[in-house]
């Protein structure tokens, strides 16, 4: 390098075969990250300090395969978890950056999806009936890629492509271009994974997609999009599953403030903003939060599980985060703060193949051409943007308008008055616990207690647990397979979680094992509370029927009577109890009384529920909660 002139800089980066990063995390500042590229095997690896002791600075690029450090399933293509160990960081004026930069645009060759309009359709068809449609999970994100020959050196090719995104799209959270050896990744991510500074943990869910019309998008027309049930409700679950994992990692759980609005050239999103208090290392923090339900879906083990069954090729770095660890100065608690944005609308070159994966969320009432015009979308942010295809238009101006009058920029749609309006009645729908602060609560009404809560595969039991310490319990979490007998006797409350699947399939281990943790408790007459999946399987035993749902209510809110009180519940279930034509004695049975789709049930020592009353849908969560357990001890 000669030095900070932009110009020179960026003549020196094309000339050389270092590795470098440009970020613009700002509209004014471009950073320029110089350095070695350490390969790594695991997060715990990712080399936060020197030989001596010294915090250092670390890009690192994290693949999907990385999923396997918490035990759950992909397409392994070896991709590495690449750190660029910083050893020199210029920020640079970002206009200054732009005019220094190619700007001929790059050919390419033989472009087009790897899956064609059809297929991908089949695809969606096939996910909503056999696997929401089989109570597998909630929501599930399937890939599809862009792909086309590049003839162009890949140093150009990746400068030239920055610029185009700083110029075109807007409202991403970072736009960068990221070049280590063999590989070269381009991309304005509109998302952030997780952050963590000063202790204060933040995660950003960002769901529901609408796709600009031609000319540009008005409030009218984003009106009828925010009306949207189906966009509503995706968004809404992928917030549920983030604030699992924000009580994972979080002693306060996570408190959620929004919705906003998302405006990019192409694309505007919704979005919640998640915020908590952690003491973790933050490599411990991203292992807890890999990855966002928003590019895998919910629940998360069993999502990696269907992508797996549905996707045929390995995703690479797609839906990983790229993750900047930098010193804070801390002397105690974690020594580096954390930016990890989702690596969305990226371009990925590799010996001469771009490839631009993009995504859609399936859930219940998808419809198989909206995913795919989805998935064209998404892709066209990136490569309009680029240039590889043509860019919209600007709205047309007024016949009568002044062709000389200075144009005004235009308002943000999220301070339209109705588009406000519509936003902020997103939360009438959702429950206060999540709206506000939270801390464990040593006089709660079960303090002095234990509970264990049993997770059968389905991280709703950290939030669980999270209300369960607000509520005074010290509850603690034990995996289906970890559930000793000990443990479970020694409770004065166990917690039988929620989890996907068929509650009558007899050959799941794991459902066998919540019976018998089910099974244990009632034998010893010894206080259980049994949540959705447990539910079912509660009911079984009580020799109540169990049947599929005609349709899943996968994310869906209903107002329920439970024993007296009507209640507003999230439900996420495929399997429903139906109420028996003779009530077994000592039980009691909360059912709808047209359908007899069984809501709650309590006993000698039991209760149970088939909705989620940790939910953010759940607005009487917390008061049902402490009634059922009330009941059950």
């Amino acid at each position: 390098m000669t030095g900070p002139d932009p110009s020179s800089l960026i003549h020196d980066l094309l000339a050389s075969d270092a590795p470098f990063a440009l970020i613009a995390r700002d509209d004014s500042t471009v950073e320029v990250l110089t350095g070695t590229v350490v390969d790594v095997e695991l997060l715990a690896d990712i080399p936060l300090v020197d030989a001596d002791g010294t915090p250092r600075e670390v890009l690192a690029l994290v693949p999907y395969r990385q999923v396997r450090e918490r035990g759950f399933v992909c397409h392994d293509d070896g991709a590495p978890l690449r750190c660029l160990v910083i050893e020199e960081r210029m920020p640079l004026p970002r206009a200054e950056v732009m005019a220094s930069l190619p700007s001929t645009p790059v050919a390419l060759e033989a472009a087009g999806f790897d899956i064609d309009d059809e297929a991908y359709a089949d695809i969606v068809r096939r996910v909503i009936a056999d696997e929401i449609g089989r109570g597998e999970g909630a929501n599930f994100v399937i890939r599809r890629d862009f792909v086309a020959g590049v003839d162009a050196d890949p140093r150009v090719a990746a400068l030239t492509w920055f610029r185009a995104l700083l110029e075109h799209e807007k409202g991403a959270y970072w736009t960068f271009a990221i070049v280590t050896p063999g590989h070269v990744a381009v991309g304005a991510s509109p998302e952030a994974h997780v952050s963590a500074r000063d202790g204060i943990v933040t995660m950003n869910p960002i769901s529901g997609t609408f796709r600009h019309p031609q000319g540009g998008a008005t409030a009218e027309t984003l009106a009828e999009f925010l009306r949207s049930t189906k966009e509503t409700e995706e968004l809404f679950m992928v917030v549920d599953e983030e604030l699992k994992m924000m009580s994972a990692v979080c002693s306060d759980g996570g408190r959620i403030t929004g919705p906003h609005l998302k405006e990019m050239s192409r694309l505007t999103h919704t979005e919640y903003m998640l915020r908590g208090r952690s003491t973790l290392d933050p490599r411990d923090i991203l292992r807890e939060t890999m990855f966002a339900p928003t590019v895998t879906g919910s629940p998360m083990q069993n999502a990696c599980t269907v992508i797996a069954r549905h996707e045929t090729t390995p995703r690479g770095y797609y839906s990983g985060v790229a993750a900047l660890f930098t010193p804070n100065g801390a002397t105690e608690g974690p020594t580096h703060d954390l930016d990890a944005p989702i690596l969305i609308r990226t371009a990925y070159l590799v010996d001469g193949r771009l490839r631009v994966p993009v995504g859609a969320t399936l859930v219940r009432h998808s419809d198989p051409y909206g995913e795919v015009g989805e998935t064209h979308g998404k892709a066209a942010g990136v490569l309009g943007a680029i240039g590889a295809i043509p860019r919209d238009a600007a709205p047309a101006a007024a016949p009568d308008a002044d062709p000389d009058a200075p144009v005004a920029p235009r308002r943000p749609l999220a301070e339209d008055p109705a588009i406000a309006e519509l936003l902020a009645s997103r939360n009438e729908r959702l429950a206060p616990f999540w709206l506000n602060p939270q801390d464990p609560d040593d006089s709660g009404p079960f303090a002095g207690r234990t509970a264990l809560v049993v997770d059968a595969e389905d991280r709703f039991t950290t939030m669980l647990a999270h209300q369960l310490r607000h509520l005074g319990l010290d509850a603690r979490i034990v995996h289906w397979s970890a559930a000793a007998d000990a443990d479970v006797d020694a409770a004065d409350l166990v917690v039988a979680g929620p989890g996907p699947g068929d509650p009558r399939d007899g050959d799941s281990a794991r459902i066998a094992a919540m019976h018998r943790v089910v099974a244990r408790r009632r034998s010893r007459r010894a206080p259980l509370l049994a949540v959705c999946l447990s539910h079912q399987i509660l009911a079984d035993q009580l020799g109540l029927g169990l049947a599929p749902l005609p349709q899943p209510h996968q994310g869906l809110q209903k107002s329920v009577d439970v024993f007296g009180e009507p209640a507003s519940i999230g439900f996420y279930n495929t399997f429903t109890a139906r109420m028996p034509a003779v009530v077994p004695d000592g039980v009691e049975i909360a059912a709808d009384p047209e359908t007899g789709d069984v809501y709650a049930l309590r006993g000698d020592h039991v209760s149970s529920v088939q909705g989620h009353l940790e939910s953010i849908l759940s607005r009487d969560g917390m008061r049902t909660l402490e009634r059922l357990i009330s009941a059950a001890l």
